[in-house]
């Protein structure tokens, strides 16, 4: 028996998705456009609202679902999604790298290219073929609740590390059977919102999104992202949902995007319960598909609002067909048809959390931490420890030993999902600091449980997971639950001691924590981050992790980025400072590289050249050490006013000990674009200032001077 013509994969694949689309009632088209919570109920997702992707199920539930799909009237399989957002987060035993923002800090798009193939290889043996990672947010204002989510607060670092995660993520393309699809989200400038409250009004105006907030997303789209997803806020009163500019005009027909847009969690109902553009959801239905919307996320509501908006007269069933259209390609593009992709029990057992992914997530911990302060103490730098001077150690605080808070947001105990096998990673599948302190004591050290029994005190301390993600935007940066006097007690003591700062976004430190000797910061650096750091205290590690977001004085800085907008009267507050403690960029080593002086190979450059500028390195400690070199621009005379200083490439270099070495940084004068404010994208003839050194401080950075000539 011949199979039906969509059946059969030796057709033309725009011939097979016309055949199947014409046998599709109206509500099974509608179902196609929905993304449900697949947690429970999925056979009656699957029966009652034909259903076309489901999200945060895997497993046999997956197997179980798919299985459903295929016993409908035209057996479509589904599309189904998670949130493998650092690793394939809501699968218990699964390997939890660190999150976005912590692996930000290795600036290593080679590393961050790795931990997406490796979740990707994880989720699919579970049966899952799209992860809505990564966050192309920018974090701005600290106290957004998603700062962990993200890369930092520049542009080039965040689209450099998100188009690597992307690749990473997809692989060799759609019928990699080791792929899935990746997500850049979220489209766009969500994180830009009023007093940091999450999926508020963003006051953000087109040139400002195009200047700053578009371009990682365009690179994304560029780049191959097979999927975005849209923010949950407004911006000039058109929630991001209903902005065909945005996702349109400009993500489909001026990026050439081909995958397939979802909203967020609910934001089609926002429109109509929280945003109130939309009177009904038959309203809210049509504007999402005008807009250019493919798959709505988590609105039950859409299934008969979208058929009321036809009989209405809101929205044509043709309009609901091209989207129905895009849908269905991709299904039959990725083979879906041909193979759902079922869960694999033997590639569980053998790859998910096995022991060479959890090796990459111990590298990742590693070149994630950032070595903020390392000061003397009688005589010598305070770390690595010196069996000469402490060995009884204590590892002390309320992050010293909580596998929650070093795991962060987004992995199964943080509140999002329960996995199948309860609410929580295994224990035993995370390394605290307490644990990986116990696991290297040098012979002859002892681990004391007190403060007073110590000659030398680790002070673990940050943020939970209370604290973070969706819903918990805070209105102080200060450390809570009694940790800031707690700290003082310790540093009281007069002991030699270090802190360790496990959070998900920057922090105010204390008066303690702005004087300790040494202060390690690690955000949340997933499983094996106490391993790490332990690593670094007994001076197995060399640290080597760079800040990619500043850390401030006072929340009343808020926001603070090292890329503002010049122009204003006076450079400080009249009662503080507007320089943050730590700046974008910033991170030392156990060593001192020294940087000669720069030298660039040409004085004068036109649009399409690309000029280079040359120095030496040179290793002068001990030991093996690296060196982030950082090399910014600044426009002298623009047209429309622009950031003070940007970002524009970085190189990573391992030196020896003692060794020197040569480092190119190649510029390419196309780069050096701005926005004018006709909201063109143009590089203008004239002057500019070219920095290179170790991070975006004035003090760190040497000058040359490039001239742009028509």
């Amino acid at each position: 028996m011949n199979p039906l013509p969509y059946r059969d994969p030796s057709r033309p694949l725009p011939a097979r998705v016309d055949d199947l689309l014409a046998r599709m009632t109206l509500p099974e088209k509608v179902g196609q456009l929905m993304q449900l919570d697949g947690q429970r109920v999925y056979r009656e997702l699957v029966r009652d609202f034909h259903v076309g992707s489901l999200l945060h199920i895997n497993g046999s539930d997956a197997d179980a679902a798919q299985a459903a799909a295929a016993q409908t009237r035209l057996g479509i399989p589904l599309l189904l999604a998670d949130d493998g957002i650092h690793g394939h987060s809501f699968w218990a035993g699964a390997t939890i790298f660190p999150t976005q923002l912590a692996l930000a800090c290795s600036w290593n798009p080679q590393l961050a290219r790795e931990v997406a193939r490796v979740t990707a290889v994880e989720m699919r043996a579970t049966g899952l073929k799209w992860t809505f990672s990564p966050v192309l947010c920018l974090a701005r204002d600290l106290r957004w609740g998603r700062v962990n989510e993200t890369f930092g607060e520049d542009p080039l670092l965040l689209g450099t590390l998100a188009l690597a995660m992307i690749e990473g993520y997809q692989g060799q393309g759609l019928h990699d059977p080791d792929a899935v699809l990746a997500t850049a989200k979220h489209y766009a400038g969500y994180s830009e919102t009023l007093g940091g409250r999450d999926a508020s009004e963003a006051e953000l105006s087109r040139r400002k999104l195009r200047s700053t907030f578009l371009p990682p997303f365009e690179r994304a789209a560029r780049g191959g992202a097979m999927a975005f997803m849209t923010g949950y806020q407004a911006i000039d009163g058109v929630p991001s949902t209903a902005n065909r500019w945005l996702l349109t005009e400009v993500l489909r027909e001026e990026w050439g995007f081909e995958g397939i847009l979802v909203t967020d969690w609910n934001n089609l109902g926002h429109l109509v319960n929280s945003q109130r553009v939309c009177a009904d959801y038959a309203e809210a239905a049509a504007l999402a598909i005008r807009a250019g919307n493919d798959l709505i996320m988590a609105t039950p509501e859409f299934f008969e609002g979208a058929q009321e908006a036809v009989a209405r007269g809101l929205l044509s069933e043709a309009e609901i067909d091209a989207v129905v259209r895009r849908v269905l390609t991709l299904k039959f593009r990725m083979g879906l048809f041909e193979d759902a992709g079922l869960s694999d029990p033997e590639r569980i057992r053998t790859q998910v959390g096995c022991a060479a992914h959890r090796e990459l997530a111990l590298r990742a911990a590693r070149e994630s931490l950032v070595l903020l302060r390392n000061e003397p103490w009688q005589g010598a730098p305070l770390l690595p420890l010196d069996p000469a001077r402490s060995r009884r150690i204590a590892v002390l605080g309320p992050n010293a030993d909580d596998p929650d808070a070093q795991l962060g947001d987004w992995s199964l105990g943080s509140g999002q999902m329960v996995g199948p096998s309860g609410d929580r990673h295994p224990r035993e599948a995370t390394v605290t600091v307490r644990d990986g302190v116990r696991a290297l004591l040098p012979a002859g050290w002892t681990l004391v449980d007190s403060a007073e029994e110590a000659e030398f005190i680790v002070a673990v301390v940050g943020d939970r997971v209370a604290y973070n993600g969706e819903f918990k935007s805070t209105a102080t940066l200060e450390l809570q639950d009694g940790q800031i006097e707690w700290l003082a007690g310790i540093a009281a003591l007069g002991k030699p001691w270090a802190a360790v700062l496990i959070n998900g976004k920057p922090l105010v430190l204390p008066p303690a924590l702005q004087a300790v000797p040494a202060l390690i910061e690690c955000f949340n650096p997933g499983m094996l981050g106490g391993q790490a750091v332990a690593e670094a205290l007994f001076g197995l590690l060399n640290p080597s992790g760079r800040l990619p977001i500043s850390i401030p004085v006072h929340v009343g800085q808020q926001p603070v980025f090292y890329n503002a907008v010049r122009g204003q009267h006076g450079d400080r507050y009249a009662d503080l400072t507007q320089e943050p403690a730590f700046a974008f960029g910033f991170g030392l080593g156990y060593g001192r590289v020294e940087y000669g002086p720069p030298s660039l190979d040409r004085a004068q450059a036109r649009v399409g050249e690309t000029v280079s500028v040359r120095l030496e390195l040179h290793n002068t400690g001990p030991r093996e050490q690296v060196e982030v070199v950082q090399l910014y621009v600044e426009d002298e005379v623009t047209s429309a006013t622009w950031a003070r200083r940007e970002l524009k490439g970085w190189e990573r270099v391992c030196l020896a000990a003692g060794e020197r070495r040569e480092v190119v940084l190649n510029l390419a004068v196309d780069s050096l674009w701005i926005v004018d404010a006709e909201g063109r994208r143009v590089v203008e003839p004239g002057s500019f200032r070219l920095l290179v050194g170790c991070s975006s401080r004035d003090q760190d950075l040497s000058a040359l001077s490039l001239v742009v000539v028509a």
